[in-house]
This record gives C-alpha cells, structure tokens and sequence, in this order.
C-alpha cells in the first residue's frame, strides 16, 4: 500500500458566522471555490489531474444544499470531468473527507484527491435542516433512549460534571485559548496557511482575561434539563465554547509517487486514521476511544505524539479528554483553537489539518494527532507525520 501524502494545504481566514461578519457576504459555493483555486494555484497543479474531491459540510440546506462541493469545483473553473461528493459526519466531516482522500489514494483508487470542506453559518444556520416539527431521530431510537438526547451544551454541561471540572478551570482554558491565538497571529505564524492577506480570525479575543470570562452567564441553563439532570453545575458559556462561524479549508492529497512523478514536494504523509462511537447523550466523549484507537493502529504511544489538535467545541471535552489521556496541554492546539478561532462546522476537520501541518512544520516536530468531537455520540482521529 503505497503512501498518502499531504502537498498542500489552505484555509480562510474564520469569520463571525453573523451578518456582518467578514465572510457573510460571500456564498459558501464560492466561499470553497476560492479556497480550492488557491490550493491548486499554490501547488502549482493543474486541476484537470485531480480524481475526486470530497468535501464535509454540516448544514446540507439552502444554500449548501445539492452537493455544494461539487457546486464549488464548477465554480472554482475546475474541469467538468473532476468529479465532487459531500459528506457528512457532522463537525468532523471535513476530517472524515480526508480520510477518504487518504484511503482512496493509499488503496490505489485515486492518484490525486482534494480533502476540503466550508460552512457558512451566517448564511445556512446550524438547525436550518431540520425544519421546525420535524423529527430526525424516530420512536426506535426514542425507545432505546426514552428520556431523549439532548443539545451539544447540555452535553457539555455533563461532562464537565462528570469529570469535576469546575468554571474557573473552563474559563482558564478558554483565556488560553485566545492567548496562543493572538499571541501567534502578532507574530504572523497563521501567514502562511491563511489565504486571503489582510484578514484575521474575528473571533479571537486579545483582549479577554479570565475574569472578563467569569461573568458571562451559563448559556444553556433551563428548568426542565435543571429538573432531569440535577448534577449540572451550569459551568458552560458562551465564552468557553466555540462560537458561530464561516470559513473553508482544503487539502491537497497524493500518492507519494504521483508527487514524485510530477515534482512536488510531499510535506506530510498520513499514518492512522481511526473513527469512534460513545454515548450519545453524552455526546461528545467519543474523542477519548477514538485517540486510543489511532494510536494503538499507528504502533505510537501518546508520548510519540509531538502535537495535538484537539477541537475545542467546548472547553469541557478538551480538558475531560485531557483527563482520560494525560496529555501535557502545552502541546496542544499550540496557536490556539476553537474557542478562539472559531469552529465553522464543516470546515474545521481540514482546517485543524491544515493549522497542524504548518505546526509540525514550524517547530520540527514529526507526529501530529488531530482529532474532534462530532454530534450523535462520533469522533475521528487521525494521525500525520511530517516528512
């Protein structure tokens, strides 16, 4: 099985998923078009070469609906014979489209794959796909859990009980999180993965401190989920989770032969993919399994592990996950992560690759394990080795 290497990989800079934000203005098909043309500009490849394009979006409504990443090969001016699909494992689909790229190219069915994903949360809202009285789950999965799932918070809510994490030590994280973030962006480490010159993350927050994080109220607290789950403390804000967003991200995925063959410089190749599922109410824990998971298919040990990108749907899963594993923090989301940047759904799998990439690249480091949180109890987890 030949090698799946990363030539290159981009991303925009993350917006406020509002409007007004910086990328509200733009339609998500084109948003990912531009992205994709800049990737294929970068490395200086004709587009006519690539296989597929696999592209995570979460919100497959309105105006990402009918498989926008094929929208946005079209749009990009990409060939008419460059085919596109778009999946979806909710915030990790765009990690799970490079893990397609990936095995197809490992497995011989593709030579050159693109791995990208977008979502414009200002313009298809996170919900808008389930219109209102609708019923996504069914009475056979109500059955197996009478009491009901509940929202992303709540769950955070819950494990941030479970495992005894109080609101100092989620606001303390979360303060970091746009520490690293502003800290790294003054001294244009981002620069070269962000497309787009002149603009930034909007989200991040040089300006908070812990105690400006403190007195922000708890953002899901009602009576009813007081009611059923009296064990909540209500430690999770705004500040503490990832707030709304825009942005795209792509990745350029070979053969290390086809790089070879065509003069390109492989900068990183993939090692292990893994994908988990865990309680779904909980919902959001599966990150813990799944790092066990790519760790023992990769032969590694978590201390071979030099940098992590772990994203930061909620302070909370971060630091349980930390809990469960033992991981030093100071090697993780290093240039900060969501909280700060942001986590625009669909485009955050491929933008955690590409900020790790640059990472690994940065400071000399060989492994980087990436993985994240994803609705209904998922997670993925992949590890790369900068060659």
């Amino acid at each position: 099985m030949r090698d799946a290497v990363i030539v290159e990989a981009v991303r925009t800079p993350v917006g406020k998923g509002k409007p007004g934000g910086a990328l509200h203005g733009e339609h998500p098909a084109d948003l990912l078009a531009r992205t994709l043309q800049e990737l294929v500009r970068r490395a200086g490849i004709d587009p006519a070469l690539v296989d597929d394009v696999v592209g995570g979006v979460v919100t497959q409504a309105g105006e990402q609906a009918l498989n926008v990443t094929r929208t946005a090969v079209l749009a990009a001016g990409f060939p008419e014979s460059v085919p596109a699909m778009t999946v979806d494992r909710q915030c990790g689909s765009s990690q799970q489209a490079a893990h397609i790229a990936a095995q197809g190219v490992r497995s011989g069915a593709y030579d050159v794959a693109i791995a990208c994903g977008v979502e414009s949360m200002s313009r298809a809202p996170m919900g808008s796909a389930v219109p209102p009285g609708s019923d996504p789950f069914g009475p056979m999965l109500a059955e197996r859990y009478p009491g009901g799932l509940v929202g992303q918070g709540v769950s955070a809510e819950l494990i941030a009980s479970r495992w005894d994490l109080t609101r100092e030590e989620l606001d303390a994280y979360a303060y970091e999180s746009h520490r690293r973030a502003a800290e790294a962006w003054k001294n244009g480490e981002f620069d070269r993965e962000v497309a787009w010159t002149g603009q930034r993350d909007e989200t991040v927050r040089p300006g908070t401190s812990p105690e400006i994080l403190a007195g922000l109220r708890p953002a899901y607290h009602d009576e009813a989920t007081a009611a059923r789950f009296p064990e909540i403390g209500w430690r999770v804000t705004a500040g503490n989770a990832s707030p709304v967003n825009d942005g795209a991200a792509a990745v350029l995925i070979m053969g290390a032969d086809v790089a070879a063959r065509l003069g390109l410089r492989p900068r990183a190749r993939f090692h292990a993919f893994a994908v988990a599922g865990d309680d779904p109410l909980l919902m959001l824990t599966a990150i813990v399994p799944a790092t066990a998971k790519v760790l023992e298919r990769g032969g590694l040990s978590l201390a071979d592990i030099d940098l992590f990108e772990v994203n930061e749907a909620f302070a909370s899963v971060v630091l349980a996950w930390q809990r469960e594993t033992g991981a030093d923090l100071a090697r993780v989301n290093v240039r900060g992560g969501a909280i700060a940047i942001g986590h625009p759904l669909g485009a955050s799998g491929a933008r955690l690759m590409t900020t790790l990439l640059h990472n690994l690249e940065d400071r000399g480091a060989r492994y980087g394990l990436q993985t994240m949180c994803e609705a209904g109890g998922l997670a993925n987890a992949t590890i790369i080795e900068r060659l």
